[in-house]
């Protein structure tokens, strides 16, 4: 391990994690590239640079700065705060389970989403409005839950899949609500999707993450490391548990909020993102930062994938995300009885 010093502050940097953060690092960067220099208006990668600097023909300028690269930022802001939330979430309840997706944040964001189409038959303004108070309303509604047996660990996971379940019965309801075109509108929201994502989208979830990031990976990251290894044991470090844990559970909730009224529920990125991090860097903690960056990979890779997978048609991003991470949910959960039954033996 390498420590970098400046003044008061260390930084400590293990050379596999800077490698692999740096080959995820280019792999968002060279998917972001390809999304914006192909379709049905083609550019060479130079071109498409240099309309993004500003330097281009006003045609490739438009076709890339007001086109293309809002959907481009939008995925990479969204895969990045989803898979923050997760490495969160995942930290704070020790359980590779413990994401978004499971824990019922995601279906939170879509009550909210259903709501603000059925009740108030909004534009898409009011609909991400209501993504981001329905998913906020949800984490304190889990939280307040699961703080009677200790907001930690097992307890939290099983209130969030109560909490998903009796939220998947009230969407449910609300669709049968809705009319026709509310109800098309709604269910191409809930697949998650990236078409049509414009910068009133990307923006405000940019807002989110430049303020909420750098509280999370400079100020809550060595606690919430102490957090993953028990109450007890961050006590002993002087860790104060309860501020800091609501801290980075409503840090978590405010990310997976914004990443779905920017995107709609994307699915499993969340889930994914903080266990392959676990895997390229070697390092069994909680690996925010790689995270965020494997994150914003998956995201721009599916979109990519999404785009092209089937000519002529532009498949949601959360169609394929789905696809990918429920199976890798079922490796998981496979491995991890493989592992019990080893462990019996």
């Amino acid at each position: 391990m390498t420590v970098l010093r400046a003044a008061t502050v260390s930084v400590r940097l293990r050379p596999r994690s800077v490698v692999a953060g740096l080959a995820v690092l280019a792999v968002a960067l060279g998917c972001a590239l390809l999304l914006l220099s192909t379709g049905d208006y083609p550019l060479s990668p130079d071109a498409a640079l240099k309309a993004v600097l500003g330097s281009g023909t006003p045609a490739d300028a438009y076709i890339v700065q007001e086109l293309r690269a809002p959907r481009v930022v939008t995925a990479l802001l969204a895969g990045a705060a989803l898979a923050l939330a997760g490495a969160i979430f995942q930290a704070l309840t020790r359980n590779p389970l413990g994401s978004p997706d499971v824990l019922g944040f995601t279906q939170g964001s879509a009550a909210g989403a259903l709501v603000a189409i059925v009740v108030t038959g909004g534009g898409s303004l009011t609909l991400a409005a209501g993504a981001l108070v329905g998913g906020i309303v949800t984490g304190a509604a889990i939280y307040l839950l699961a703080v009677r047996h200790g907001s930690h660990g097992n307890h939290l996971v099983l209130v969030g899949i109560g909490v998903a379940a009796v939220l998947t019965g009230v969407n449910g309801y609300l669709f049968t609500r809705a009319e026709i075109t509310d109800a098309s509108r709604a269910m191409l929201w809930l697949t998650g999707s990236l078409d049509g994502r414009g910068w009133e989208d990307a923006l405000p979830l940019l807002a989110v993450l430049a303020v909420v990031v750098p509280i999370v990976l400079f100020g809550l990251s060595r606690p919430l490391s102490a957090l993953a290894l028990g109450d007890d044991q961050a006590l002993a470090l002087g860790v104060r548990v309860t501020p800091v844990r609501v801290s980075l559970l409503a840090a978590a909730v405010l990310l997976c909020s914004a990443a779905a009224a920017a995107a709609g529920p994307v699915s499993f990125v969340a889930l994914t993102a903080p266990q392959v991090a676990r895997r390229i860097t070697g390092d069994p903690g909680p690996n925010l930062l790689s995270s965020v960056l494997v994150g914003a990979a998956l995201m721009t890779a599916a979109d990519l994938a999404a785009q092209r997978l089937v000519p002529g048609r532009d498949l949601p991003v959360g169609v394929l995300t789905g696809i990918l991470g429920g199976a890798y949910l079922v490796w998981l959960l496979a491995a991890r009885r493989r592992s019990s039954l080893g462990g019996r033996s």
